[in-house]
């Protein structure tokens, strides 16, 4: 038997994890078989960029950052638009992939990534090719599963930002916002702003209003509290407006990336309170770096599933985790959208049981 693997989309603490726990078990359980990894997600399937992937090429990877297989998450085979060994390809060349796949005498294929990735891997799916899916996004708004790998990291990442900023906005009587990632679900804002002790917390689920978000700021003075924390999620926006983009300096254009909004808020907040407001956006910052142990544990635990998948050709299939237990479920179950926060949700009621606003009222 001869597998290959894939990393696609935004990379993620945990990635290298399921890579090695893919070819370990593949050694381990199976017979003889042979591992091939595409470079640079399904650009690596049309360009046909592979690296062999046994025992030595993944010794010393789980702690890593990053994947060594590297990522893409702008080469869609089925609408492609790149330059490949001087050729300009345009247009659906899944077929040069699958022409690839077979050349290569792949019997299964694993694919790593998120909601996209995964989407066009049932689409190769569709086309007769054996996939077999791993979930995977800090963002943790992945259907079909509880949780994806990378999230604990990114939570981690942004808690002890947030630690570090409180003691600043405290000594110099500040509003500090920390935006975060997630566009269309604030899972990560939700859960670092109710460890770090935020004290409103934006998030896409949930419009917020400026009058909402300075009632909150100035409740806390009166208190006696001088400074206050907010947490945003980059895809935040307010009661019946639109999220913010980034835009370019030279036109002035959208770019089409969400995030900039805390710089928004910040002046809104100083205009309403009187009290100075810094801006750190952490960014890519909650992508890189080591995966927690958390996360090295699912991520295994997720590449140990799929590689058995594939020993006993149960394809079509994805790793999840449901309840405690890591199983098989239906590739299809990742489609339908992203995984939101439930405004009414337990989670929610926690932050609001423990005084932290939302900017809704």
């Amino acid at each position: 038997m001869r597998v290959g693997i894939l990393t696609g989309g935004g990379d993620c603490p945990g990635l290298n994890a399921v890579i090695r726990a893919v070819v370990r078990t593949l050694q381990h359980e199976g017979d003889g078989v042979e591992v091939l990894g595409f470079r640079d997600g399904f650009l690596g399937m049309v360009a046909d960029r592979v690296m062999p992937l046994d025992g030595d090429a993944v010794s010393g990877i789980l702690p890593r950052g990053g994947t060594i297989l590297g990522s893409s998450n702008r080469d869609d085979p089925f609408n492609f638009d790149h330059v490949v060994d001087g050729e300009h390809l345009t247009g659906d060349v899944s077929g040069r992939a699958v022409a690839n796949l077979e050349r290569h005498g792949i019997d299964a294929l694993v694919v790593v990534g998120g909601d996209g990735t995964l989407a066009l891997a049932n689409q190769f799916a569709r086309l007769g090719v054996p996939v077999v899916g791993v979930p995977k996004t800090i963002d943790n708004d992945l259907r079909g599963t509880d949780q994806t790998f990378g999230f604990d990291t990114a939570v981690g990442i942004a808690s002890e930002a947030i630690d570090r900023i409180h003691t600043t906005a405290e000594s110099h009587h500040r509003v500090m916002l920390v935006e975060v990632m997630g566009r269309h679900a604030g899972w990560i804002a939700l859960h670092s702003g109710i460890a770090a002790g935020g004290d409103v917390i934006l998030l896409p689920e949930i419009p917020f209003t400026i009058d909402g978000i300075c009632a909150a700021v100035e409740e806390r003075r009166e208190r006696g509290k001088s400074f206050s924390i907010v947490v945003v999620s980059e895809g935040a926006k307010p009661l019946g407006g639109e999220q913010v983009f980034y835009r370019s300096v030279a036109t002035g254009a959208e770019k089409g990336r969400l995030g900039g909004i805390s710089h928004t808020l910040a002046s809104s907040i100083e205009d309403c309170v009187g009290l100075e407001s810094r801006v750190t956006i952490l960014g890519h910052v909650l992508r890189g770096g080591t995966p927690s142990a958390r996360d090295r544990i699912l991520a295994t635990r997720f590449g140990t599933c799929a590689a058995r998948q594939v020993l006993v050709g149960n394809h079509q299939t994805m790793a999840a985790l449901r309840g405690t237990d890591v199983l098989a479920v239906p590739i299809t179950d990742a489609e339908g959208g992203p995984r939101l926060v439930d405004p009414g949700g337990q989670m929610v009621g926690v932050a609001r049981a423990t005084g932290i606003r939302f900017g809704d009222s």
